[in-house]
């Protein structure tokens, strides 16, 4: 079924909405618009404590796995992000709790540079703010797009998955946000 030719409509029919789990959410993101938004703040908040929290990096998972085929995207702000893919068991703490830095995530940091067990390839060209990622689960196939007037492939993983994944995502500079799409 996947070919690098699919059209964005051909991707839609798989799409999933998501929401942001606020039990793993690191105390300097701040969630809103039914958990679909997380902005990045100075101050942390308030949250309890729980074992999900994402205490090293700015981070926060989907609270919904994705399994077989699904869609998503993603529309980033001015400022730099990671779209992730990752085991939920990634480590909550150190460095190797970062998106792509180990072998439990997949990562696009900055729209540019693909980062998984701390191997990256850096692509180049036009951005856009909004990122698309297609999971086919039991193939093994991840992709992550540009999203624009048109569809551009940035990169391709291809495994083996051998537990369900969480979207994660990654928020640099303080008032900085993202924002979780709704497609219909």
């Amino acid at each position: 079924w996947y070919c690098i030719t699919n059209t964005r409509a051909e991707f839609l029919q798989y799409s999933r909405q998501i929401t942001l789990d606020p039990n793993t959410a690191h105390p300097q993101l701040v969630l809103s618009e039914g958990n679909t938004k997380a902005r990045l703040k100075i101050k942390k908040q308030l949250y309890r404590y729980h074992p999900d929290r994402f205490i090293e990096w700015q981070q926060i998972l989907s609270r919904e796995s994705l399994t077989g085929r699904c869609y998503f995207e993603v529309e980033l702000g001015p400022a730099s992000a990671t779209v992730a893919v990752t085991y939920k068991d990634i480590s909550r703490t150190g460095g190797e709790s970062e998106f792509g830095y180990n072998d439990r995530s997949w990562a696009l940091e900055n729209s540019i540079e693909f980062i998984h067990k701390s191997m990256s390839n850096t692509i180049s060209g036009p951005r856009s703010s909004r990122i698309g990622v297609f999971l086919d689960h039991s193939a093994g196939i991840l992709s992550f797009y540009w999203i624009s007037k048109s569809i551009t492939l940035l990169h391709r993983f291809q495994t083996t998955f051998t537990q369900p994944l969480y979207a994660g995502f990654s928020i640099y500079g303080c008032g900085n946000s993202l924002k979780l799409c709704e497609l219909k």
